[in-house]
């Protein structure tokens, strides 16, 4: 699964792959949110943890679990 989050007064964004479930993220994301928490804690395939203060978080893209396609498509 590809996560992609906006950072406020950024022009990168944090872009990395997780095993987690889409609904995992969204419900991990959203409880954060509704409790005004500081940040938002996800990590990804390789064990890294991202963390992302709550104040500066402007989107997050949860992509497909489909695999990626790699050649020329006629």
């Amino acid at each position: 699964m590809d996560i992609r989050i906006g950072i406020a007064n950024s022009a990168r964004e944090i872009a990395f792959e997780t095993s987690q479930p889409a609904a995992e993220v969204e419900k991990t994301v959203s409880e954060a949110l509704d409790s005004d928490a500081k940040f938002i804690k996800l990590s990804d395939d390789k064990g890294r943890v991202y963390i992302v203060p709550t104040a500066s978080f402007t989107y997050l893209e949860v992509g497909g679990d489909q695999s990626r396609r790699v050649g020329f498509v006629a």
